[in-house]
């Protein structure tokens, strides 16, 4: 092997939960398991945390009875991958879930330096778990930007990628898919 090659290892889910459970891995430790790579999570700013509490808040009123909201959690996506998204919404409530939520119906993470990860990396584990709807809450471009239609794309990281994309500004609104009565104001989304 050349000096300049680099081994890596993948890991499961079972062998990370693993980890977690001997205490190699903590609370404090902020890694998340994606797509078998153990990945460090980039701490959060103070926009970043508001446009958390806020997209908390605003799914809450929006959604039916039957939905919670988790925040910064794990989800079982598959074998490989445990990711932590800001927001994901799960049916039912928290005492239904004996294990991690493998299927949520909406994922939201919040970007600033990890939109490029946010989009690309994530956006393809998401739509490679068939997850129906995916959000970004873009705080560069303060817009919201909305996948939906996840696909088959050979030239994404994991082979799948969302075949829509909705960009929308502040003024406008989202209607989630698991609320399809609700309107939101995306401005209820920005810090």
């Amino acid at each position: 092997m050349s000096e300049s090659a680099v081994r890596t290892r993948r890991w499961t889910r079972v062998e990370y939960e693993r980890l977690i459970e001997t205490g190699f891995l903590g609370p404090g430790d902020k890694i998340e398991l994606l797509g078998g790579q153990l990945c460090v999570s980039e701490p959060q700013n103070n926009p970043h945390a508001r446009a958390i509490s806020l997209g908390l808040e605003t799914l809450q009123r929006a959604l039916a009875p039957g939905w919670h909201v988790r925040v910064q959690l794990p989800i079982a996506l598959d074998p490989e991958s445990e990711p932590e998204p800001d927001l994901a919404v799960v049916s039912g409530g928290p005492r239904d879930y004996t294990d991690h939520p493998s299927r949520p119906a909406l994922v939201v993470e919040v970007a600033d330096s990890s939109l490029a990860l946010d989009r690309e990396h994530k956006g393809s584990l998401y739509a490679r778990a068939r997850l129906p709807e995916y959000w970004i809450v873009n705080l560069v471009g303060r817009v919201l930007e909305v996948y939906r239609e996840p696909g088959l794309d050979a030239g994404a990281q994991y082979g799948w990628a969302y075949r829509v994309l909705l960009t929308l500004r502040a003024d406008e609104h989202v209607t989630p898919l698991a609320a399809p009565s609700a309107r939101i104001p995306v401005a209820d989304l920005l810090p």
